[in-house]
């Protein structure tokens, strides 16, 4: 442990015992409902914490329950298709966490037993430290303390940390000593819980509730009046990315592409064709500019109408005729199929 972390804890961690008390009532009296702590399980824990990763909560709820609902275990998630299991995630985005959950699923269906062990549970695929805190915690009531950026949020205004990182995912490690020294040895799962519904609900990254915060009066930052200044990141400039699609259609299908199967994050999932992979075509008219922020990328997405070859071997570039009966039943990537409608709606709007 730092030394930074080190002088926290011997000047501010006298309070402890008082703060944990006063988070897990507030907990206990304000936690929002949510169908995954309602009627706990394992394998509810584990599919939330999955679908909340880079995700929010308002948007995780609907996919949640309709997830639920078709694959209600370990054992049916497992058996199942790996394109149900990924059409059962569409809109979700990142892809590979279904693929894990898949390939998890069958993992833990052949347990006698199932380990409460947090290392177990980071042996298992698309779970690291987080994931694993977080469902030994909750399910086990192992002392694993989680830490995602809600808590580096609460955690640097607590203690003032002026500190800058370089990203939140070495803000998160370097604070993961200091949240675990803050876990009581019971309730485990629930102060978790707290600390990040504290996050989310009031320590917000921006215009911050600190006059209803129910540790207010532990907090360095709330006291002083500075806590949208915390933490400290470094800034990085966002870098430009732009892409031509193309709106190929006939009376009675639409081209897409088909991301090929193997280690590509979008096997398997349909998208309008990128006229780089796309093979001799023609570029018409403009239709519309999408806008999406990936990480530190600004992805400018323009979509043209086009033609292509009837020569064309399809086949060569992943390239689908899609009847447009079947484009509900089919898994395309969530921003495409809201693109998809929109252009379907404008197209007809300037019909009528």
């Amino acid at each position: 442990m730092n030394n930074l972390l080190t002088k926290h804890i011997l000047e501010d961690l006298s309070n402890r015992e008082r703060f944990r008390q006063s988070l897990l009532e507030w907990y206990d009296e304000n936690q929002r409902e949510l169908p995954w702590r309602t009627d706990p399980s394992l394998y509810k824990t584990v599919i939330s914490e999955f679908m909340l990763q880079q995700t929010r909560v308002s948007t995780v709820l609907p996919y949640f329950q309709k997830w639920i609902i078709k694959f209600p275990d370990f054992p049916s998630l497992a058996q199942a298709k790996e394109e149900d299991i990924l059409k059962g995630w569409e809109g979700l985005g990142y892809y590979s966490r279904a693929r894990n959950l898949h390939k998890l699923s069958q993992i833990i269906s052949t347990q006698e037993s199932i380990p409460h062990d947090v290392n177990f549970w980071k042996s298992l695929p698309g779970i690291g430290p987080y994931i694993a805190a977080a469902v030994t915690s909750i399910s086990f009531n192992q002392k694993e303390a989680v830490c995602d950026g809600n808590v580096v949020r609460v955690l640097t205004r607590f203690f003032g940390n002026g500190e800058k990182f370089k990203d939140g995912a070495y803000a998160q490690k370097k604070l993961q000593p200091l949240a675990h020294v803050l876990m009581p040895d019971d309730r485990t799962g629930d102060y978790n819980q707290a600390f990040m519904e504290l996050g989310a609900t009031v320590c917000h990254r921006q215009s911050p509730l600190c006059t209803t915060c129910p540790v207010l009066k532990f907090c360095k930052c709330g006291q002083r009046g500075d806590a949208e200044n915390f933490p400290v990141m470094e800034k990085k400039k966002k870098t430009v990315q732009e892409i031509d699609r193309l709106w190929i259609k006939s009376s009675n299908a639409l081209l897409l592409q088909k991301g090929k199967m193997g280690n590509n994050r979008l096997a398997g999932i349909y998208e309008l064709p990128l006229n780089t992979k796309l093979g001799p075509y023609i570029k018409g008219k403009f239709i519309s500019l999408k806008k999406r922020t990936i990480g530190q990328v600004l992805y400018q997405e323009s979509i043209y109408w086009g033609s292509i070859s009837k020569t064309l071997e399809l086949d060569e570039y992943s390239l689908e005729w899609v009847q447009w009966k079947d484009i509900e039943e089919i898994t395309i990537s969530g921003p495409h199929r809201k693109w998809i409608k929109e252009i379907i709606q404008s197209i007809e709007s300037d019909h009528t």
